[in-house]
């Protein structure tokens, strides 16, 4: 007879006396029920919730969800493709218990990230949190290779509730202004002190650039941690905001014009606790290997942008001169090109260095996100990719000869122009697998047609509260 404490499909030996014991402690802390939660291929979190009491069950057999949900837009209609968005089939949550946490800004509630499988026990292959856990694995089994993440989160504050969907900033001072932050003095140290009670290491928190704009980078975590972190950030961002009366947007558009919400990624590679960023003998002190990486990151980098930008708002907010890294060129420290090196401060650069992504917001699904960003790395890595020549200033200001003989291209103005791109790429897919990245393309193709007769603006309120 199986019992909680038995291994079960999709559960760990011991999960559900863990889970009882966790259970008990959280309802002990007052909480009632628990979030289960995960990410979308069109990027919407999804969640379904469950008593306090529930969770050893859960832990132990999961909780039903339909696959159609892979094929769902931001919109809530539903595209298809060969096995994925009819209504027949059931998948089952389990939470990852190792990840469970109280919300602080949500009091009588706990989150939790899920792995979702079949009824048969199988990872389900549309699970990109298990798509990603699967990229790190072999990484490090076939290059001894672990990986450093962390995800850039922006955002807009708005004075609430937008019940017409129009957006009004809660803030009125200039950009990384003093003003800014005393304006939302409370709410920020609110903030601050959920996260702090949450277990999440913010490293920098500051009033951004765009109207009502604020960010927050967390510290470095292995990949699937990150992507777990970056989805706890934000529901912890807007229920803190709702508790002050205040919305947000992490629309990577927010309105038709101006600099929009990024979301970019910075990743670093690691053998044996060494960061193969620094100490090398290539560029800026980055290794062969690292150099390696760089190179795949660029050469994938036109599909990668349907990963990462997967929105219709996305190509909004991707505009030169506006720090969005819109042309596949890389340079030290350089926020004009899509790959921007970072080498860290003197005496930091053995732990700091790394790359960062910057055509990315937060309408990416992180797993997915950072998935891509991997497997076109290793590429780069396994076939010993030539790194090109860097770039210096803003590469829109180059002589179009000169740009081309560099390699410098313009990424995908449009997310169709980027889901073709991906269709095309092999590697990618592989890396996803033949039903995630046929979701991949039928969801992308399915925003940008729900939008082909909106102009900027309408776009732009679309997918103002989507994320």
């Amino acid at each position: 007879m199986t019992t909680l404490a038995d291994p079960v499909p999709g559960g760990r030996p011991g999960d559900g006396d863990r889970a009882t014991a966790l259970s008990e402690e959280l309802s002990a802390q007052g909480v009632h029920g628990v979030v289960l939660a995960y990410v979308d291929t069109a990027g919407i979190c999804r969640v379904k919730t469950v008593p306090t009491a529930k969770l050893a069950s859960a832990a132990a057999w999961g909780v039903g969800m339909s696959p159609v949900f892979d094929t769902f837009l931001a919109n809530d209609s539903i595209v298809t493709t060969d096995t994925l968005g009819s209504p027949d089939g059931d998948l089952r949550l389990y939470p990852d218990l190792d990840r469970v946490v109280a919300l602080a800004g949500q009091p009588g509630w706990a989150w939790a990230p899920v792995d979702r499988i079949t009824q048969e026990g199988e990872p389900h292959p549309g699970c990109s949190r298990t798509v990603l856990r699967r990229i790190v694995t072999e990484a490090a089994e076939r290059h001894g290779i672990a990986f450093e993440a962390g995800i850039e989160i922006e955002w807009a504050v708005g004075r609430g509730p937008a019940a017409d969907g129009d957006f009004v900033p809660a803030v009125a001072g200039p950009a990384y202004g003093a003003t800014r932050q005393v304006e939302l003095s409370d709410y920020a140290a609110d903030l601050l002190a959920a996260c702090a009670a949450q277990g999440i290491e913010v490293a920098q928190f500051h009033p951004e650039y765009a109207a009502g704009q604020f960010e927050i980078s967390t510290g470095a975590l292995d990949p699937v941690a990150a992507a777990d972190v970056s989805v706890l950030v934000r529901q912890t961002i807007r229920a803190v905001a709702q508790r002050h009366g205040l919305v947000v947007s992490f629309a990577p558009a927010v309105f038709a014009e101006g600099v929009g919400n990024g979301g970019h990624l910075h990743l670093s590679a690691w053998r044996d606790g060494v960061n193969l960023h620094s100490g090398g003998k290539g560029r800026y002190g980055m290794t062969r290997e690292a150099e390696w990486f760089v190179a795949g990151v660029l050469a994938h980098l036109h599909a990668l942008t349907a990963l990462t930008a997967p929105s219709p708002a996305s190509y909004l907010r991707l505009k030169p001169s506006q720090w969005a890294g819109v042309f596949s060129a890389w340079g030290r420290e350089t926020r004009e090109a899509a790959v921007r090196i970072v080498t860290g401060t003197a005496g930091l650069t053995d732990r700091a260095a790394n790359l960062e992504l910057k055509p990315v917001d937060l309408a990416a699904n992180p797993y997915l996100a950072l998935t891509g960003l991997i497997a076109a790395g290793l590429d780069g890595l396994t076939s010993a990719m030539p790194l090109p020549r860097e770039i210096t200033g803003d590469p829109a200001l180059l002589p179009a000869d000169r740009a081309a003989a560099m390699g410098v291209r313009r990424l995908p103005t449009s997310l169709s122009q980027a889901v073709r791109a991906f269709r095309a790429d092999e590697q990618l897919r592989a890396a996803l697998g033949p039903v995630l990245a046929d979701a991949v393309v039928a969801v992308r193709f399915g925003e940008s047609d729900s939008v082909a007769d909106l102009d900027d603006e309408q776009i732009a309120a679309a997918y103002r509260w989507k994320y």
